[in-house]
Formats: structure tokens, C-alpha cells, sequence
């Protein structure tokens, strides 16, 4: 029964909440656990427990899902020695914070350690996404645990298992040069657009449904023409990712031109002090080199 899987979440953050609001939804037995903890009290009238400690839901939890913001906060509060022998033997963690693929090697050799299975699945969708139940989930570890997952993810989108542990990072990686580079050439798009004396609204408008249409053009787009930057994915995690993939991109002798491009326009904006804002605020810093404002 749904009821006797315990779920314990670490991180109530953009994604963290919606994850856990649909899994308790579903009727699972969901407990989280926050470094701030009056993030985590809307939660409560879902039905979800609070947990003193992150040591108090590692032991409590069948099913362990990682959302924390970092590699450091995933190391701090379950991949310490101490931490560790918190978790019971046979738990899964499902890791779906975005870290590198080599971290997260290390880490399922740590959870192998003390027994417990390790699951590495970053997502993709957003908040909406987190919210709606379409989430992209990629999967890297052992098919047979991933598939006992299944009807649990289910409630959080679509699963698809890209190969052991580290593949989910990876295409992850490949989701954020895309979403990035993407971005980027949204805000170029949409500059020109406004330069030339056409409306970027309309230019918008006018693109969905042909070839460069995308669900970045759909939604992102459509902030970026009305100018609403309120963070669900902020731009200093979106940095975090592009200098992952230029990183590992130079491990493997590869030379990416337009990644390195768009991971030093990320670097720019946020030294520019719009780190906090959305991802696609892109275009302010698109717009400060060209001295206009849309």
C-alpha cells in the first residue's frame, strides 16, 4: 500500500514543494526536512510531517528524495559519515538535485556502503511542471529499482531510465545547454524583433505553432515580452549547470563554442546582481550590451 512507503523529501524549495504536496496527494506517507523550517509549514496543511532533523528523516524514510540546492548541501546532510548510518538498509535515494556526473558516482558508492540503493534523477519541467505532475525525470542507476519506482514517480511525471549511475546527470547537463542556449537566442530573437520596430509580443505570437516554436518560446517567452522575472528557476542555478557542462566539457577534450558563449552571458548577469531573478531575465543582459530596453 502507497500508505506504508514513508517518503522523506530533504529541500522545500521551488520544486521540493510541489514534489511533496502531489506525493502526499497521491496518498503517501511524506515527511520533509528544511535547513530554514518556516519554509516547509505551508506543507503541513497537506498533511506532511516536518522532521526536526535531516538525521530524523534519513532514519525514518523507505524512500529518501533529494532536492537540495548543491553538491556541499548533499554532502552536509547525507553523504557525511555520521549522516549516513542514518540511512536504513535498502532505503533508495533518488537524487534529483542537479550535481556532476562524477559526484553523483561517489555518492551511490557511499549509499552502496551502507547498504542503501541510490537512484541518480535530476528533472526537467520546472515548477509548473513540479506542480502539474509532467515532469521529465532521467534516471541513471539499476532498471529494476527504477521500475519498483515507477507507480511512485508516476504521480510526478515521466520516467525514462538513460543508463547507470551518472547518465542522469549527464543528460541533464544536456537539458540545461539547451534550455540555456535557448534562452539566449530567445532574448537575441526578441531584441532584433524590438530594434527592427517590430513588436516582440506579436513576434511571439507569430513563431508559435511554426518550427522554432518550443515550450521555452511558450512560456519563457511570454515573461521575458512582459517583462516578468520573478524567479522559478533562478539564473545563478542556471550558471551552476553551464559551468558544469563547460567543465566537464573540457574533461573530455571537447570544444563548445556556443555553451561557452552562453555560460559567460550567465556569468555576466549575474555579476550584474540578477542572479536571484528567473532564467530568463537572459534578456536584460542581452539588452544591456546593446544599450536598449524593452
Amino acid at each position: 500500500m502507497k500508505s506504508q512507503i514513508r517518503i522523506g523529501l530533504l529541500g522545500t524549495g521551488l520544486m521540493g514543494q510541489p514534489v511533496a504536496r502531489r506525493l502526499a496527494a497521491a496518498g503517501y506517507s511524506v515527511a520533509v526536512w528544511n535547513r530554514s523550517p518556516e519554509k516547509a509549514l505551508p506543507l503541513t496543511r497537506a498533511g506532511i510531517t516536518i522532521k526536526q532533523s535531516s538525521a530524523q528523516l534519513l532514519a525514518d524514510s523507505d524512500v529518501i528524495i533529494c532536492l537540495l540546492s548543491d553538491a556541499t548541501a548533499c554532502d552536509q546532510v547525507i553523504f557525511n559519515q555520521d549522516a549516513l548510518h542514518s540511512v536504513g538498509k535498502n532505503t533508495t535515494i533518488i537524487m534529483m538535485s542537479t550535481l556532476s556526473p562524477d559526484i553523483v558516482v561517489e555518492q551511490a558508492r557511499k549509499a552502496s556502503s551502507v547498504q542503501a540503493h541510490y537512484i541518480d534523477m535530476p528533472v526537467s519541467g520546472g515548477t509548473i511542471g513540479a506542480e502539474k505532475g509532467s515532469l521529465s525525470l532521467m534516471a541513471g542507476g539499476d532498471r529494476k529499482i527504477v521500475d519498483s519506482l515507477r507507480p511512485l514517480l508516476s504521480h510526478l511525471g515521466k520516467v525514462t531510465h538513460v543508463g547507470g549511475v551518472g547518465a542522469g546527470q549527464l543528460t541533464k547537463l544536456a537539458n540545461q545547454i539547451i534550455v540555456a542556449g535557448t534562452l539566449s537566442l530567445l532574448s537575441e530573437a526578441f531584441t532584433l524583433a524590438q530594434q527592427g520596430g517590430a513588436d516582440p509580443a506579436k513576434v511571439r505570437e507569430a513563431l508559435l505553432g511554426g518550427f522554432a516554436d518550443s515550450t521555452l518560446l511558450q512560456h519563457q517567452g511570454e515573461r521575458m515580452v512582459k517583462g516578468d522575472f520573478e524567479a522559478r528557476g533562478a539564473a545563478k542555478w542556471q550558471l551552476k549547470d553551464t559551468r558544469s557542462a563547460v567543465a566537464l566539457a573540457k574533461q573530455l577534450d571537447l570544444t563548445l563554442p556556443l555553451t561557452e558563449t552562453v555560460n559567460q552571458l550567465f556569468s555576466q548577469m549575474i555579476d550584474a546582481g540578477e542572479g536571484e531573478l528567473d532564467h530568463c531575465a537572459i534578456i536584460k543582459q542581452i539588452q544591456r550590451l546593446n544599450n536598449v530596453l524593452i
